[in-house]
């Protein structure tokens, strides 16, 4: 049976140790300056800024090799009953960041350098990013599996496939990483 093409970004499903993820996030703040509309899966990193509070700004991070990550929104905080599940572009919210640098996050790889093997588990590959959903407030990033290496500066690490029935290895599998480059990691400020 086929895997279904339904990408979704970075779902937390576990912490490196085999602990379970047990919804730990920190809230963050995306001003109305951001242009780049945030969904349920996307990367972000820390921007720089801060609100007048002092709660740190993030924005999406980028996908290619060599950029950090810090988390991945698994939240928006509401405005008003009728908030949206994503972040709109240019509106000023709070979003919460599963943002622990041992998080082992689910992820769809996008099958384009050709579908991940049994053998890939322990290489580094990058994001790609793909456009989010306002229907289901869903992420539209996957495993950019055209970039699979050993190479160090790659986005994610490889750690298995999810083990479900609806789930094979082959195009579109859905894939357990740990964020390679973490921005808490990189002892390098902003």
């Amino acid at each position: 049976m086929a895997n279904d093409n339904s990408p979704r970004g970075l779902r937390p499903v576990r912490h490196r140790n085999g602990a379970p993820y047990n919804g730990a996030v920190t809230r963050y703040y995306v001003p109305a300056s951001d242009s780049t509309a945030l969904y349920l899966g996307d990367p972000v990193i820390i921007a720089g800024s801060a609100d007048a509070d002092g709660v740190a700004s993030v924005t999406r991070a980028t996908a290619a090799g060599g950029a950090y990550i810090l988390g991945v929104v698994v939240g928006v905080e509401p405005a008003s009953r009728d908030s949206t599940t994503y972040r709109p572009a240019s509106t000023a919210a709070y979003v919460f960041v599963a943002d622990d640098p041992d998080l082992v996050f689910e992820i769809q790889e996008d099958a384009v350098g050709g579908a991940l093997a049994a053998a890939d588990v322990g290489l580094n590959a990058d994001l790609v990013a793909g456009s989010g959903s306002t229907a289901t407030g869903y992420s539209g990033f996957q495993l950019d599996t055209s970039t699979k290496a050993t190479t160090n500066t790659l986005q994610l690490r490889i750690l298995g496939f999810v083990q479900r029935a609806n789930n094979e290895i082959g195009a579109n599998a859905k894939v357990l990483v740990g964020i390679n480059l973490h921005q808490s990691r990189n002892t390098t400020g902003i």
